[in-house]
């Protein structure tokens, strides 16, 4: 569903892979890149961290997302959004 959005929003989506871990869509359009992690739920701090390993690892300054289905406010993790995926979709590209 995510990857779907994505390539709908205009970007060509990839998979990524680091040496700490995978992200799970790269997605780059004219106007730069977007890093999205996709999750069942973080509520549990191993998760969390599991999903926010391979982003804080990347040093550039594009945008890092984590999409869950935790229906919990928004959240900002050093720089890193976490959001309830289906207000993400429900937003305007």
């Amino acid at each position: 569903m995510v990857f779907l959005e994505l390539v709908r929003r205009g970007y060509r989506v990839y998979s990524g892979k680091t040496s700490h871990g995978e992200i799970d869509f790269v997605a780059e359009n004219g106007w730069g890149t977007l890093y999205v992690q996709a999750a069942e739920s973080v509520r549990d701090p191993a998760a969390l961290e599991r999903e926010l390993g391979p982003l804080r690892k990347i040093r550039d300054f594009y945008p890092k997302l984590i999409l869950t289905l935790d229906q919990d406010p928004e959240a900002d993790c050093d720089g890193i959004r976490r959001r309830y995926v289906l207000d993400w979709l429900m937003e305007a590209p």
